[in-house]
């Protein structure tokens, strides 16, 4: 069978490597800054993910001054503060619930705005499906810009929301680490599900 393909075998496999089957969650941290336009180069990968009717519903606060961090490691589990007061870059990955008033904009092929405002319940499961989706797609693009991640989710929403998102009516979903990680402070990779155990082919 020929198979299409616009860059070789080996450079695929190496991204996927990369991003995903070589890659590791890490929670110890390098002393070692981010390169300059970091945040901004994260946000310009992870806008280009898709989105039903590119409704983008993510919102991302990058919590980077070490004030911003102590009003953040009060909100989470204890476990995971000293991972992240130590993270060079945390990101709050949210979403607005109010993404729908972009659509004219963002989806003008049709009158996609209508479709959430008369559904509160709809526009809700929306938002929360396509902003996890587009804080996946920050992970994989911070891995292949050669950094390292860690999500967490051990944190008190009504917290976070006070600290970071009351003024934006935004609501939080999860938080990640990035940085450059100590490999060696790694435990043996945990296992994966089997194809069989996991998928079903219809």
């Amino acid at each position: 069978m020929t198979v299409d393909r616009n860059f070789p075998e080996t450079s695929a496999e190496t991204s996927l490597d990369q991003i995903l089957t070589k890659a590791r969650t890490h929670f110890e941290w390098q002393d070692r800054p981010l390169p300059e336009g970091t945040v901004e180069r994260l946000y310009a990968a992870v806008r280009m993910g898709p989105t039903s009717a590119n409704c983008s519903p993510a919102r991302f606060v990058f919590v980077e001054s070490p004030e911003a961090k102590e009003r953040l490691l009060p909100c989470l589990s204890s476990g995971n503060r000293e991972k992240t007061r130590t993270a060079p870059l945390t990101v709050i990955i949210a979403h607005d619930p109010q993404f729908h008033d972009h659509l004219p904009e963002l989806f003008p092929h049709a009158d996609a705005k209508s479709w959430f405002v008369s559904s509160p319940e709809f526009a809700a499961e929306t938002a929360l499906r396509n902003g996890s989706l587009q804080g996946a797609y920050l992970m994989l693009a911070a891995r292949a810009m050669g950094l390292d991640v860690g999500a967490m989710s051990g944190f008190t929403p009504d917290a976070v929301r006070e600290a970071f998102l009351a003024e934006s009516g935004w609501q939080p979903n999860f938080i990640v680490n990035i940085g450059y990680g100590r490999p060696e402070a790694l435990f043996d990779r945990s296992p994966r599900l089997d194809f069989a155990t996991a998928c079903r082919r219809v």
